[in-house]
């Protein structure tokens, strides 16, 4: 290449920072005469890895979101290894963080837009596997990015892996099944997420020290949320922070909360009835209320209704239960047989006059 110049086309001029395996500069593009950022790698890769850089490149370059630093152009060809991005004048958190932690409101506002980049980056198939302070970019604006998306990707075309496959990222923000190596999914994004955001708000780095130290601590213990933290925030911080990574919600699921549209990741409880206050009771009032309540005076003129009352009901009483009266004779009735014709009637006729006189 030109000295200073990629592809004959990018100038570049001041180093604004770097990292194990590339370097990021400022610089010119020459033929559009605008200002942008480029990520040169260093040099030793084959052909395979070039290959899988490029195809990460394309891949880069086809995505758009706000809260995404743009790709503008890549080279994988001869020495030539690098990406043209936007260049985005600010700060990165990591540069803020050294100033001290961020007040709650504001740690969830930078949540919510960097859980909103990881769940379109998540749809579209890329897991970033290094989010941390330093890859997160605060423009002067007050614009917040998401940076190197898939670079760890493209490390992996540069030959940054081990022999087992497992992908060698910061130890200080990996999630437990990376350092255990049972896989990298989306959860590992929202685990580093969740200890970035943890750090924002308390102003400490939940696991620090040297790479193995750091790395083999999450597997010992949960990070620790502080309880004065308010809600939902210092629940969606734990859930974020889950050892399992099945516990873990989305990244879509953890912008939501995060930006308020949703707050069931915790129950509601239910407001308590209030209770009336308690009254202070002396002796002499507790003694007056367990005595029985005296029974209301009587008026003087209720007295005698009550006792003709009482008089009429006696009477009722024993017309009730006194036997009816026996039912008076009848009269003789004639025989039912005698003799018969003439000779009966004077008999008839003394039995009528009895009856007659009776």
């Amino acid at each position: 290449m030109v000295e200073g110049v990629l592809g004959g086309r990018y100038r570049l001029g001041a180093c604004l920072g770097g990292g194990g395996m590339a370097d990021v500069y400022r610089a010119m593009d020459t033929r559009l005469e605008r200002l942008v950022a480029v990520k040169v790698f260093r040099s030793g890769t084959d052909e395979t890895g070039r290959s899988r850089f490029e195809e990460e490149a394309r891949l880069l370059a086809g995505l758009s979101h706000p809260g995404l630093v743009p790709v503008f152009d890549y080279s994988a060809g001869g020495d030539e290894l690098y990406l043209v991005m936007q260049l985005v004048e600010g700060q990165t958190l990591a540069d803020i963080l050294e100033s001290g932690p961020l007040p709650p409101a504001q740690v969830a506002d930078l949540g919510h837009r960097l859980a909103d980049v990881l769940a379109y980056v998540h749809a579209n198939g890329i897991v970033h596997r290094d989010v941390k302070p330093s890859n997160v970019l605060v423009a002067r604006d007050g614009r917040v990015y998401l940076a190197d998306f898939g670079i760890s990707r493209l490390i992996d075309a540069v030959g940054r892996m081990t022999s087992s496959g497992a992908i060698m990222g910061t130890a200080t923000y990996m999630a437990p099944e990376q350092v255990r190596g049972t896989g990298v999914g989306h959860a590992v994004d929202v685990y580093a997420l969740g200890l970035v955001l943890l750090e924002c708000v308390t102003g400490r780095t939940e696991y620090p020290g040297a790479g193995p130290e750091s790395a083999l601590a999450r597997l010992t213990r949960s990070p620790f949320v502080p309880d004065s933290l308010p809600e939902p925030l210092r629940g969606i911080l734990r859930a974020m922070t889950a050892t399992a990574p099945h516990e873990r919600p989305s990244a879509e699921r953890c912008a939501d909360l995060l930006s308020g549209e949703a707050t069931d990741l915790i129950p509601a409880v239910p407001a308590e009835t209030p209770r009336p206050p308690t009254r202070q009771i002396a002796a002499e009032e507790l003694v007056r209320e367990a005595a029985p309540a005296p029974e209301p005076k009587r008026r003087r003129w209720q007295w005698p209704l009550a006792g003709v009352g009482a008089v009429a009901a006696v009477v009722a009483l024993l017309l009730f239960l006194q036997p009816p009266p026996e039912p008076a004779p009848g009269p003789t009735l004639p025989p039912a047989s005698g003799p018969p014709g003439v000779a009966r009637l004077p008999e008839d006729l003394a039995n009528l006059e009895s009856l007659v006189r009776q």
